[in-house]
């Protein structure tokens, strides 16, 4: 019984030392699965420069058929700014001038307001509207202002991103980097220097793919998104790959290390008791 025992703890020992040698090497690779080293942004953008010939932010869309828009007035004639503010929510029940709270232009490029009847708005931005809509108010209001925002604006932006969505966009401009921002920032399996911008130009679609590790992005025209723009950023699925490889190989040497363990206790257990 004696020698039987001492057999079965020179067996236990020598698992022992398997065990270790084996354990060892396995903790170097678990310690050595890091993440793979993600993206960022403006990569190649140096210290202390200065960017030449950026691109700038006075883009303006011109109001076309189907638009809608919301059009506020303040003036010292506190009773026609209610006059008019309010009848745009009137119309938008009952009218054609406005739909939803807002003045939809119709087909034939006007919009129907209090006190100017059908007004051509039509290939104006919204700047040029607001001026155009303060003279025409003067003989009715002292002193009015007249903002002119949309209401049916907005770039869709999905793939990689934290917070897949449609982005209104009541003003303009919006760069890229605010969109990607307002939308929890891309994911860590994003791919920064491939995301591509669809944009629609009467019938046709142009399709960009644009890199924002390269600072050149600040003075492409894509820096900026237009209204309806769609926005899609790709997977890096070689790096997706790799993380769940990483991950797996992690779970298969966890589980055969702590088998391995329990083990070894169990057998000790048996050879003392």
């Amino acid at each position: 019984m004696i020698k039987n025992y001492f057999v079965v703890g020179r067996y236990i020992t020598g698992f022992r030392t398997l065990f270790f040698l084996f354990s060892l090497p396995a903790l170097l690779l678990l310690a050595s699965c890091s993440s793979t080293r993600q993206g960022y942004y403006f990569k190649t953008l140096q210290k202390d420069t200065t960017i030449k010939n950026f691109v700038t932010s006075d883009f303006e869309s011109k109001i076309i058929k189907g638009d809608k828009l919301s059009i506020q007035v303040t003036s010292l004639s506190p009773q026609e700014d209610i006059l008019f503010n309010q009848s745009g929510n009137v119309a938008a029940a009952s009218g054609p001038g406005s739909i939803g709270g807002g003045y939809q232009v119709q087909q034939d490029g006007t919009v129907l307001l209090h006190r100017l009847g059908n007004v051509p708005v039509e290939g104006l931005t919204r700047k040029e509207l607001s001026l155009k809509l303060q003279n025409e108010l003067l003989p009715y209001m002292k002193e009015p202002i007249v903002n002119v925002n949309y209401l049916n604006h907005k770039v869709t932006i999905l793939g990689e991103i934290s917070h897949p969505q449609v982005l209104q966009m009541p003003e303009e401009p919006m760069n890229i980097i605010d969109v990607l921002v307002q939308s929890g920032d891309v994911t860590p399996n994003a791919q920064r220097n491939n995301i591509m911008i669809i944009r629609g130009e009467g019938s046709d679609k142009k399709v960009k793919h644009i890199n924002l590790e390269d600072h050149s992005i600040f003075t492409s025209p894509w820096y900026y998104v237009q209204p309806n723009d769609i926005v899609y950023v790709f997977p890096d699925i070689k790096r997706a790959e790799k993380d769940e490889n990483r991950r797996k190989l992690q779970t298969t040497l966890s589980l055969v290390a702590s088998g391995a363990s329990l083990l070894i206790i169990i057998l000790d257990r048996i050879i003392k008791f």
